[in-house]
């Protein structure tokens, strides 16, 4: 500072000189000497004075500079300060996260440790027991050959000769089956020729029953329907469970199947691919389901129709799904829909005669099969599971009593015994019905259980009059060589379990699919 000031001065000191010099030079040439000399000590003083001045004036100013860059130097600390706080925070808090997890980090390394100790105590001990487990095997082999007084390659050789004749036994009766089949064959062709004498009484009886034909637009159809190597039937009869039977028939396709609901969500099936014309494995399980919900629909309005036929009301929707159901059932070859409505009607003519509640008569006439809608799924009488299903979905004790009685399962009231008259008057009528097929149904239905019972069967499906169960097997449980085991299994199963004369056969299908999507 002093060095500024001591610059400054001499500055000044320098511009009075210059000026002094100026005036005297002049003062001389005016020959003025006098005013000179006053006139030098004037400016002198002047100069000083201004001089002065100017070193105060600096003096401040650079003060003022001084204290203005102490001020920005201590701002620019104090905000260096705050970022070194913030940054030592965050170090703190990143030094707290390490240091956590270098505690989990070292209590997981002591857990893994332990488990370590634990395997390697478990795998030892596993090994003592193999060890000790060999052993006893050994003592028993030894215990075993001298009981059996015989080596262990005698002991081979015999069961080696034990499984031949087992083998031998099994193509023997292989080809007793042959000869019952071919036997069985020849029969079948007898009864044809016999069966043609009444083909116009039983052809309707039989279409009705287990059979839907779909007419097609040309014969070009069918291999559409088939597909590349039978991809197609194989899907819509794996969709389905329904048998479709492609044969020279102009311009018509089979379908074939127990189950009437199955048959006819194929026949909607087909019917809706064979317009659509886009035909392929995704489409039929597409169109499948929208036929199962369609006719879900339909059999729901079924149930609705044969209500307000009748002028009953209140019935609880299940009991009108299970009515519409009955739509797609026959009872010794008499629709079992049409039969319902015709026992309610009957039964009304007969409480109305009487004097009695033709409305509750109504009532029961129309429920007293509702049983026969569940009778493949559920065992025992159809009437008594009729009343179990009307007296779950809130159905008064009388018209319980009278579905329950109206084979004489119970003793009937008056109401059961109209049911029961106007039932027999409904059947009895000229051409109302043919031969019974609870039984039949009964058994398909009970082959399928059996082999739905197996792990790794995601469907099955009694086809061709019960002679064939197909079975979906799931390709992620069930193997190539696993699907052998799995059709044995089931054959042997049945076997034990069922009656029924001739063969069966077992058909396990296992399908790998992939799917891929471009968008």
């Amino acid at each position: 500072m002093e060095a500024i000031g001591t610059i400054l001065m001499i500055f000044v000191a320098l511009g009075a000189g210059a000026a002094v010099g100026y005036f005297v030079h002049r003062a001389i040439q005016t020959n003025r000497l006098g005013d000179v000399e006053e006139l030098i000590v004037s400016k002198r003083k002047e100069g000083e004075e201004k001089a002065e001045r100017l070193v105060r004036d600096a003096e401040l100013k650079a003060k003022e500079l001084v204290l203005q860059s102490k001020q920005e130097i201590e701002k620019e600390a104090d905000k260096r300060k705050e970022e070194l706080s913030g940054f030592e925070k965050i170090l703190f808090q990143k030094e707290e996260k390490i240091n956590k997890k270098t505690d989990y980090l070292d209590q997981r390394e002591q857990d893994i440790r332990a488990s370590e100790r634990k395997l390697e105590e478990v795998r030892q001990e596993l090994e003592n027991k193999k060890q000790k487990l060999q052993e006893t095997i050994d003592e028993q082999l030894r215990v075993l050959q001298q009981v059996a007084g015989m080596s262990v390659e005698e002991a081979k050789n015999q069961l080696l000769n034990s499984l031949i004749n087992e083998a031998k036994h099994d193509a023997a009766k292989k080809v007793k089956q042959i000869e019952d089949e071919a036997r069985e064959i020849a029969e079948t062709k007898a009864k044809n020729i016999i069966a043609l004498a009444i083909q116009r009484y039983s052809g309707d009886y039989v279409t009705e029953r287990t059979v839907s034909v779909v007419a097609l637009p040309n014969d070009d159809m069918k291999g559409r329907i088939i597909g590349r190597e039978g991809r197609n039937i194989r899907a819509l009869q794996a969709a389905t469970g329904i048998d479709c039977i492609i044969d020279d028939t102009p311009e018509a396709v089979v379908l074939s199947g127990f189950d009437p609901i199955r048959r006819e969500t194929a026949r909607m099936a087909l019917e809706r691919l064979i317009e659509d014309g886009r035909i392929h494995p995704a489409r039929i399980e597409e169109i499948v389901k929208k036929c199962e919900l369609e006719l879900e629909e339909k059999i729901k309005d079924f149930g609705q129709q044969a209500a307000f036929d009748l002028g009953i009301h209140g019935l609880n929707q299940e009991i009108v799904k299970l009515l519409g159901r009955l739509r797609y059932r026959t009872s010794y070859g008499q629709n079992v829909w049409s039969h319902s409505l015709e026992v309610g009607f009957i039964a009304g003519v007969i409480a109305a005669e009487l004097g009695l509640s033709v409305r509750q008569a109504r009532r029961a006439g129309l429920l007293h099969d509702i049983g026969k809608a569940v009778t493949h799924e559920v065992e025992g009488s159809h009437a008594l599971i009729g009343a179990n299903l009307a007296r779950k979905y809130g159905e008064s004790p009388k018209i319980v009593q009278a579905i329950a009685a109206h084979h004489e399962e119970e003793e009937p009231t008056l109401l059961g015994v109209i049911i029961q008259a106007a039932d027999a008057l409904s059947g009895a009528r000229p051409g109302a019905r043919r031969e019974i097929m609870e039984s039949y149904v009964q058994r398909l239905a009970e082959l399928e259980n059996i082999a739905q019972g197996f792990d790794g069967v995601e469907k099955s499906f009694a086809i061709q009059a019960g002679r064939e169960v197909r079975v979906m097997a799931q390709s992620e449980k069930i193997s190539d060589e696993d699907a052998t085991v799995l059709a044995n299994d089931i054959a042997k199963k049945i076997e034990s379990e069922m009656t029924y004369p001739g063969q069966i056969k077992v058909v396990v299908i296992r399908e790998t699919r992939a799917v891929g999507i471009a968008s």
